[in-house]
């Protein structure tokens, strides 16, 4: 296998630095990051080096980080902030910036991303998203009123019809805690959510999605691939996943 170059955007957040560290690590590989803030990539490796700042929003500064890449990694989201704390008995408010929403981040971000990494002859848009889309009343489209799985799941359309191969990854609640170390479950357009199996929490740690991005960006059988993922708690050695390609081959192409 030749080495590929990859652009993660997004590498500074809490899953985005993973992928970043995994890629950074692996011998087929060679990655560079897109991010904000040049103080938060020096916080987390120590060095801003081969990392490139700027706005998703920018065509200009994503083509120059783009150059000579030939696949991509969309870990952007917007982020609500809370409004205030609450008085006993409130509910938690929360509230996006207003160049910060769902629209403008997940969105018309993502489309641009994609828009410009089609211009740069990228091969492969790998999309990091959330379980949920089918659902408009889901908790977390109410939150700041921001419908944030709507317009994700709008990205997500948008990527397909694109013609560039890609691979969606609709992940479950992402989990600050060990991955290599569970059985992975893979499902359509929110079936899982809807039925989890035996009852378990529709989550799985972070470092098991970052795994999976890895993995879709070596194995073929995850061209052209949406689906949602989720796993179980800490399983014994023979219930770990560890072939992803015949996970991959559980997986159809997107459908909306």
């Amino acid at each position: 296998m030749s080495i590929k170059q990859i652009l993660v955007t997004g590498a500074t957040g809490k899953t985005g630095s993973i992928v970043y560290q995994k890629l950074q690590q692996d011998p087929n590989f060679e990655v560079k990051g897109f991010a904000r803030s040049p103080e938060k990539a020096q916080e987390l490796f120590g060095s801003t080096e081969n990392f490139y700042f700027g706005d998703i929003k920018d065509r200009e500064s994503l083509t120059e980080a783009m150059r000579g890449c030939q696949a991509l990694v969309i870990l952007t989201s917007a982020a609500p902030k809370m409004v205030a704390p609450p008085n006993p008995g409130e509910r938690l408010q929360f509230e996006y910036t207003a160049d910060g929403t769902p629209e403008l981040v997940d969105y018309q971000g993502q489309k641009n991303q994609i828009d410009t990494a089609i211009a740069a002859g990228i091969q492969q848009i790998v999309l990091v998203g959330s379980m949920g889309g089918t659902n408009e009343n889901h908790p977390l489209n109410m939150m700041g009123n921001g419908k944030i799985l709507i317009w994700k799941r709008k990205a997500e359309e948008y990527l397909v019809n694109s013609g560039i191969s890609y691979t969606i990854i609709r992940a479950g609640g992402l989990l600050d805690q060990p991955g290599g170390v569970r059985k992975l479950l893979v499902g359509d357009n929110d079936e899982l959510l809807l039925n989890p199996p035996d009852d378990i929490p529709t989550s799985i740690p972070r470092a098991d999605v970052a795994e999976i991005v890895v993995q879709a960006l070596k194995e073929p059988s995850a061209i052209n691939k949406a689906f949602d993922l989720m796993s179980y708690p800490e399983a014994d050695a023979e219930s770990i996943t560890q072939d992803f390609a015949a996970l991959f081959a559980q997986t159809t192409a997107a459908k909306f």
